[in-house]
């Protein structure tokens, strides 16, 4: 037993770590309800995905649309998701970054090493 009684201290880990999985749930939710935009050609052609990365939209001006040239707009419509997508991911960083930067060095939970 450890001096100075290690049951406490050994709960609060248990409650910080279940905590912490909690609230990498609740981020993980408000991504998925999340919509960020990435657009291509000056705004020709627009995607909407979930923080998650879900594709949910995409807007295409008409005259983005040459019927002789089909290989550009698909280039457009590429881009805008990738775009799209690239936004999520740096929503991603910004919600769940704070909470799995715990999860590896520097836990924030004394007496962890990791």
């Amino acid at each position: 037993m450890i001096p100075g009684g290690g049951q406490p201290n050994m709960q609060q880990l248990l409650q910080q770590a279940q905590k912490m999985q909690q609230d990498l749930a609740n981020a993980q939710e408000e991504l998925a309800r999340t919509e960020v935009e990435g657009q291509a050609g000056g705004g020709l052609v627009k995607a909407t995905v979930t923080g998650s990365g879900e594709l949910r939209a995409l807007k295409i001006d008409p005259k983005a649309v040459d019927p002789e040239d089909t290989e550009t707009l698909a280039d457009l419509v590429v881009a805008a998701v990738q775009a799209a997508n690239e936004n999520a991911q740096t929503l991603q960083q910004q919600k769940l970054g704070p909470l799995t930067q715990g999860l590896g060095g520097g836990s924030g939970i004394p007496g962890l090493p990791f």
